[in-house]
């Protein structure tokens, strides 16, 4: 068996990667967003391109943040759920 711990600390485990289901929902959804961004900047005057492009780069930032801290939250939670089994 393979000390999680350790691979977790060698980023042999990705969770934020790993844990991603790519069901048929999630690859159509993604499809359509991929879709309309590229229609969206399409449409854009080069300010407007840039506004839009410091928008995105600010939510990915926000979404990496809020997936770290769902990531805490879930551990903690899971520990302490093991802990009351165990207790």
């Amino acid at each position: 068996m393979k000390n999680i711990i350790n691979e977790l600390w060698h980023g042999n485990i990705i969770p934020q990667e790993d844990s991603r289901i790519n069901s048929k929902e999630m690859k159509e959804l993604l499809g359509y967003m991929a879709r309309h961004h590229e229609d969206l900047e399409k449409s854009f005057t080069d300010e407007q391109k840039e506004t839009f492009e410091k928008f995105h780069d600010c939510w990915s930032e926000y979404m990496s943040l809020d997936e770290a801290a769902i990531f805490e939250y879930a551990f903690k939670l899971g520990m302490q759920i093991a802990i009351e089994t165990l207790t």
